[in-house]
């Protein structure tokens, strides 16, 4: 595989294949450096004074650790100013970040993440940022209503993970990329590309503390999992959980698996514990462009019409053919 940048990457699917115009690809990038300069702070952990609680708690009630913040800010105030966005919205504000007044906009819009797993942080567990482009509608202004496009829509999605090396998975639409932070050179480098999930899977993630909370289809299926090679799937099946969505759906991104995380009794109300924009939407687009598939327990991801800036639905994303045998069990098949 040529040894390529993530700049020059993005050129070529400018201008050689047309897949993204110019104010795509400079946003992208403009991404990527925030993210450098993230994986940068949680590089210097207690060195830099960034650990632990920031006292506060965001728009979802939890409560919100330093680098949460900084996070936050690092996205805003990297995307500001470059003329690439109409608006962003983060899972750290209530409401949409309108572009300044001083500043020129353009026709996307950014949604993000800004450090998805952060209750890891403080044990050195590998970490993320989740990221979405969509287009502003036209003739919308840039509120809470531009945003809530179903995730077909999505123009362009990512993330970075934050572990022993940092790194950027991206989806343009057409597959799926991997680059690796070079930090000597201070660039993304290209290392994976056309990256595919198997159809097939004998790995599984989720998180069994709850599984007693979980609707009867969900424990169903579980349970058919853990009795193995004697039970009705008739193999055996291995689980991992990093308590990170990022570090979770990498894994599958590059060697399979399947993602879960249910309803439960407790979050009904809430409609599920993961965000359809931030989180449940980009992850969805970037595993169906690795040949994988993302459903609710009974509906494609990508289908789903969001109602709020921050709606929450139940997430099964992964193998192909594990997640149709998920959506089989929630149809009593």
């Amino acid at each position: 595989m040529r040894r390529i940048s993530l700049s020059r990457y993005l050129i070529e699917e400018q201008r050689d294949k047309g897949r993204i115009d110019a104010d795509l690809r400079l946003l992208i990038e403009v991404v990527a450096r925030a993210c450098k300069r993230i994986s940068l702070a949680i590089g210097k952990g207690e060195l830099g004074g960034v650990l632990g609680s920031a006292g506060s708690e965001n728009v979802q009630g939890e409560v919100q650790k330093k680098l949460d913040v900084l996070s936050n800010e690092i996205l805003l105030e990297a995307n500001e100013w470059g003329g690439h966005l109409a608006a962003m919205a983060s899972e750290e504000m209530e409401e949409p970040h309108p572009i300044p007044n001083r500043f020129p906009k353009g026709e996307y819009l950014l949604v993000f993440d800004p450090l998805d797993g952060s209750s890891n942080i403080d044990v050195n567990v590998s970490v993320g940022t989740i990221f979405s482009v969509l287009r502003c509608p036209e003739g919308c202004e840039p509120g809470e209503a531009a945003f809530l496009q179903p995730g077909c829509e999505q123009v362009a999605a990512g993330y970075a993970l934050y572990g022993p090396t940092t790194l950027l998975a991206l989806t343009l639409g057409a597959g799926v990329a991997l680059f690796t932070l070079d930090r000597e050179l201070g660039s993304f480098i290209l290392t994976g590309d056309k990256l595919q999930i198997p159809a097939e899977t004998q790995e599984f993630a989720i998180n069994m503390s709850n599984q007693r909370h979980w609707e009867e289809p969900m424990q169903r299926y579980v349970g058919d999992l853990l009795a193995g090679v004697d039970g009705p799937r008739a193999k055996d099946f291995n689980m991992r959980w990093v308590a990170s969505m990022v570090a979770d759906v990498h894994r599958i991104l590059t060697r399979g698996g399947v993602f879960m995380y249910p309803l439960d009794a407790r979050i009904a109300g809430q409609g599920g514990k993961l965000r359809l924009l931030y989180e449940a939407n980009p992850m969805a687009f970037i595993v169906e462009q690795a040949g994988g598939a993302a459903s609710d327990g009974h509906q494609r991801i990508l289908d789903i019409q969001p109602q709020r800036l921050h709606q929450r639905i139940p997430v099964v994303l992964g193998a192909k053919n594990e997640v149709a045998t998920v959506v089989a069990y929630h149809r009593g098949n």
